[in-house]
């Protein structure tokens, strides 16, 4: 799911109090919610749920494009962007734009994906219309004034250097570029010190206009606003962009397997990481293989690889396996952190792990219990808040799932059968891994 880099939180504490004094800091899960889908006169699309339960607005929106668009030597522009865009807007410099967010008590933030950039907004219900502005500025005339462009350049240069030397980034860079090659997946998404400072006012209002258009956009709405209301206000905030975004194509990129990365530091633990075939999304056997998964390393203190590398032979403290989808790559990734001493033994014990679900599958008992697990869980992980809702319905949208997902995926996951989930992992985890190690050198064993 979505991790925002930076919460701007209006100094009067309207929102947050009023949530406090309600004992609603975090709302329930919105059971048996209804959503329906909204059609302004401009034609913007969004989806809403009706939730009078707090009288709060809660807004998620995407613009597909993302990092991906990043003009080649002037990596890091599209999160240079999102961090610029509630830094003065329209007629309002930073601190002007600021006083106004903090007066209407406003959560408002930005961040750039890989293939998207998503924006939020939170504001109580009766101060939406001077936040629903601020926003609309935001995203249809930030200014780029050179003052903070320097500043927050200044911040993210500080940051790189910073991390120039930790261990865990050098191996997520060497990570990056064994898997994707040249492809912009493997860039840095804050740029480089030499990227960055090639960025001008120039660029950054170009990669604006060819991404943040309503052709590329994606709305999802949760809370105390009615479907016509929300139409209006849709209309206000983002009717005045462009009809299509200009963006540069971007292939489908096949992970490199089979290969062996080593970053030589000297740390008391050695880090394993492990990329097997993914599948993607739309995939027949994508649900299959969500249960391979979970089966295999995605189910915490259940998992095969949890009890035979954890529970039997104490060799880490935790290990995992998790499907990561992207909009042109998809992985199996296994993770691990273990003593160097007894790393190849680590290494040795999951490639076995992973070769004999390869080849034998799973039990009927495993499979019941993950579906119990995936279907259970769904509603905790994804729908326990209005901001988590309305998330998750801007992720359905991007995945083109259809508005009836929530209640199709129960019934898709329940079709999976002993037989399909052995195809898919025959299918997936045949394949020689790409392996990383960090820390020091692995005895007994050439990687």
């Amino acid at each position: 799911m979505i991790s925002f880099s930076r919460l701007r939180i209006g100094a009067k504490p309207s929102l947050v109090v009023a949530c406090i004094l309600l004992g609603l800091a975090a709302c329930p899960a919105l059971a048996g919610m209804a959503i329906e889908e909204v059609e302004t006169s401009s034609g913007i699309k969004a989806w809403l749920v009706q939730d009078y339960s707090l009288p709060i607005v809660t807004t998620r929106f995407a613009f597909r494009g993302g990092r991906t668009q990043d003009p080649s030597g002037k990596e890091g522009i599209v999160n240079l962007i999102t961090e610029l865009l509630d830094e003065g807007a329209g007629n309002l410099d930073s601190d002007a734009f600021q006083e106004r967010l903090d007066d209407a008590g406003a959560e408002m933030l930005f961040e750039a994906g890989p293939d998207a950039v998503y924006g939020y907004m939170r504001v109580l219900a009766a101060r939406k219309d001077e936040a629903f502005q601020l926003l609309r500025l935001a995203i249809e005339q930030p200014r780029f004034d050179q003052q903070p462009v320097d500043r927050l350049r200044a911040q993210i240069v500080s940051s790189i250097l910073a991390r120039a030397k930790d261990p865990e980034t050098a191996a997520q860079f060497a990570w990056m570029r064994a898997i994707y090659g040249d492809h912009p997946y493997s860039r840095r998404e804050e740029g480089t010190v030499q990227t960055l400072a090639a960025v001008t006012t120039s660029d950054l209002k170009a990669v604006h206009e060819r991404i943040f258009a309503r052709g590329n956009l994606t709305i999802a709405v949760v809370g105390a606003i009615d479907p016509g209301t929300l139409k209006r206000d849709l209309d206000r905030i983002f009717g005045g962009l462009p009809a299509g975004p200009s963006l540069t194509p971007v292939v489908d990129a096949v992970p490199k397997l089979g290969r062996a990365i080593r970053v030589a530091y000297d740390l008391p633990q050695t880090q394993l990481s492990l990329a097997y075939p993914g599948i993607p999304r739309k995939d027949p056997q994508f649900f299959a293989a969500n249960l391979m998964n979970q089966i295999l390393g995605g189910g915490a203190f259940t998992s095969r690889l949890w009890n035979e590398v954890r529970e039997k032979r104490g060799l880490a403290y935790g290990i995992y396996s998790t499907l990561e989808n992207i909009d042109h790559a998809s992985a199996l990734v296994i993770g691990t952190g273990t003593r160097p001493d007894r790393a190849a033994e680590t290494l040795s014990l999951i490639r076995a792990e992973v070769r004999r679900m390869s080849e034998e599958g799973v039990s009927e008992d495993e499979l019941t219990a993950a579906k119990k697990k995936l279907i259970g869980g769904y509603a905790i992980e994804n729908l326990n808040s209005s901001s988590a809702v309305a998330q998750t319905l801007v992720q359905i949208q991007l995945e083109d799932r259809g508005i009836d997902y929530v209640e199709r995926r129960k019934q898709l996951i329940q079709a999976v059968t002993v037989e399909d989930v052995r195809a898919v992992a025959k299918r997936l985890l045949s394949a020689d891994p790409t392996v990383m190690t960090v820390g020091p050198s692995l005895k007994g064993t050439n990687r």
